[in-house]
């Protein structure tokens, strides 16, 4: 059964594990102080265009999240979201118990916007009985397969600064983000329109590991504690080092995202040509099929993938691909669904 359930289901790109491999036996120094990690840091740096920016490696998303959001907010701050962000339906109410509220709004297509946002801060101004926004939270690409341009994050940026509020970006699956079809925006832009914003790795071909970029400031100070208060300070830091060494040296970033990218766009062609639904316009590796529930439970029967809505008559199924995604599995699926459409016309 060929899993399709999510990007970090295999192990790591073989250039990281023999990276890994080839250095095994070497001693440093812990805690992100070693020469890969001061190496990872420079690379990201020059591909970001930001010199000053500080860069911390942590384990995984949700502390990424954690971080850059907790250490933002003073206690009476909150964070506005949109409802299917990542911080607002898989991570255990992590924000909310560091003792901050998360205002989240409806994004039919991912994204928030200025106008989106507006009300909200209209909503809460000035009354000291309420929480006070004080972080946007957006995800690139989107819970939904959705990608900004550069000119609405800047945009949103700029707002942002407009209300004293700051942006964090979290870039779980950023790669994609940026190597999608038709997308424009670089990695410099991602440092000039926000605060602080990730660059994920583990789904993305690292065996583990994000990297949380802080641009802004006033965020950069006594960072490092909040990184050693909340357990992400690895001993063993050099591990999530290498993982960006790897995969920022030659360009190995932007060429596990692209692959991704390429295989869900071969599927998402055939299921076009076929006459299926896509519940969105994803140019990404995640893919979400809208089918009668008679043929989504045949597919969760034979292929590992997410049961994204659960309707009466219809459900979503969510198709991923990674770095490792081959194309004859993509294939394979494809003549499933020509050879299911056949047979039951729906």
């Amino acid at each position: 059964m060929y899993s399709f359930r999510n990007d970090y289901a295999e192990g790591a790109h073989p250039a990281i594990l023999k990276l890994m491999l080839d250095t095994n036996n070497e001693q440093a120094i812990g805690y992100g102080e070693d020469n890969y990690c001061r190496q990872a840091r420079e690379l990201i740096r020059e591909e970001i265009k930001c010199a000053k920016a500080d860069i911390y490696f942590v384990s995984g998303g949700t502390q990424a999240n954690l971080l850059a959001i907790a250490a933002a907010l003073r206690p009476h701050e909150a964070v506005i979201a949109a409802d299917c962000g990542h911080i607002c339906v898989h991570e255990a109410g992590a924000v909310e118990a560091t003792g901050h509220k998360i205002i989240m709004v409806a994004a039919s297509d991912g994204k928030l916007k200025p106008d989106i946002v507006l009300p909200l801060l209209k909503l809460h101004e000035g009354d000291h009985h309420m929480v006070k926004p004080r972080l946007v939270y957006i995800s690139n690409s989107t819970e939904v397969g959705t990608v900004y341009d550069a000119q609405e994050l800047a945009a949103l940026h700029r707002f942002c600064h407009e209300h004293d509020l700051l942006l964090y970006v979290d870039g779980a699956r950023l790669g994609v983000a940026l190597t999608a079809s038709g997308n424009h925006l670089t990695m410099a832009e991602m440092a000039a329109y926000t605060d602080c914003f990730s660059i994920g790795g583990t789904k993305n071909g690292a065996l583990i590991g994000e990297a949380l970029v802080v641009v802004d400031d006033t965020l950069k100070r006594d960072f490092i504690y909040q990184v050693k208060q909340r357990g992400a300070l690895l001993a063993k830091g050099r591990l999530l080092g290498q993982q960006f060494l790897a995969l920022f040296s030659e360009g190995l970033f932007y060429e596990n995202a692209r692959h991704a990218n390429q295989e869900a766009q071969h599927l998402k062609d055939g299921l076009q040509k076929l006459g299926y639904n896509l519940l969105s316009d994803s140019p990404t590796n995640q893919q979400f099929v809208v089918m009668a529930r008679p043929g989504a439970e045949f597919f969760m029967q034979k292929y590992q993938c997410e049961l994204w809505q659960d309707g009466q008559d219809e459900l979503v199924l969510r198709f991923v691909t990674s770095w490792a995604t081959p194309s004859w599995a993509i294939d394979e699926l494809l003549n499933d669904f020509a050879i299911y459409r056949q047979a039951k016309g729906k």
